[in-house]
């Protein structure tokens, strides 16, 4: 497995394997691996890449200041070992100077899905998605990009990004994947004691209670909302937003469309923040 850590080493391996007629396949992560991340892998090659690279940058501008940007967990060396262990061809794992210069004043912007859900506490953040994920695309110039599920307004507002300005990428969105007892995997789980790790379980419980009572009692959508909020309180999280929205238009849902839609959440359990989905059809 080869490690990269620069852009103009990262575009002439990626030139080469185009060349040999192979198809690279892009994983984007922020490192500290888990095993959602390295799904990815798996999805990547199940959709034909030949060649995978997995990058790992923890971006500092999708990070607000009062955000954790210093204390994201890091640790290349593991993140390695296990990327070699699922035969992944290269790793492009960058500095923020190598990726961001002196003083960039060049950003990316998406003006609609990025305006809800996360964008409410967060109003930067998906600039700073879309502007290194563009970078990431430019300098390991990939035929197929993975994001996972879990991140589910960033997978949207990317795969908008890629249609609205023309990267020659397919695009594909991997299932979310939890722990044992439902947990969605994060790189941010590490930080939750075990109180709140016990108390975060009513993420996913709720959620799941929340479709099959869509599915089967008729329950409508803003008391079911309601519902989670309240669950999510009675467990000593704190509420940012619940949301029922059309999984790729994420416009708000209070009925039946005959398509895929979501109910999504935030919370946060002591400091950390967590995200979680569902994604059916209804």
């Amino acid at each position: 497995m080869k490690v990269i850590h620069t852009i103009s080493e990262m575009q002439q391996y990626s030139k080469e394997q185009h060349k040999a007629g192979k198809v690279v396949g892009i994983v984007p992560t922020m490192g500290y691996l888990h095993d959602g991340h390295l799904s990815l892998v798996d999805t990547a090659r199940a959709n034909g890449a030949t060649v995978v690279v997995v990058t790992i940058f923890v971006n500092p501008i999708q990070f607000a200041p009062n955000e954790d940007f210093e204390k994201y967990p890091r640790d290349l060396q593991r993140d390695c070992a296990l990327l070699e262990a699922k035969n992944v061809d290269a790793v492009f794992a960058p500095s923020v100077k190598e990726m961001y210069g002196e003083e960039p004043t060049c950003f990316v912007v998406e003006n609609k899905l990025s305006k809800g859900l996360c964008a409410k506490t967060r109003p930067t953040h998906f600039q700073g998605v879309t502007t290194v994920v563009a970078k990431l695309f430019n300098a390991v110039l990939p035929d197929i990009a993975v994001f996972g599920q879990k991140d589910a307004q960033q997978a949207r507002v990317l795969k908008r990004m890629v249609r609205d300005l023309n990267f020659p990428i397919q695009l594909v969105i991997s299932p979310l994947i939890r722990e044992k007892d439902g947990l969605a995997l994060s790189s941010r789980n590490k930080y939750l004691s075990p109180e709140e790790r016990k108390n975060a379980l009513v993420l996913s419980r709720s959620l799941k209670e929340a479709q099959e009572t869509l599915e089967k009692d008729g329950m409508s959508i803003p008391a079911i909302l309601d519902s989670i909020k309240g669950k999510i309180a009675s467990s000593g999280g704190k509420v940012d937003y619940v949301e029922c929205v059309d999984a790729e238009t994420l416009e708000d849902v209070r009925s039946r469309t005959g398509k895929e839609i979501m109910f999504v959440l935030a919370a946060y359990f002591g400091n950390t923040r967590l995200i979680d989905n569902v994604l059916f059809k209804y």
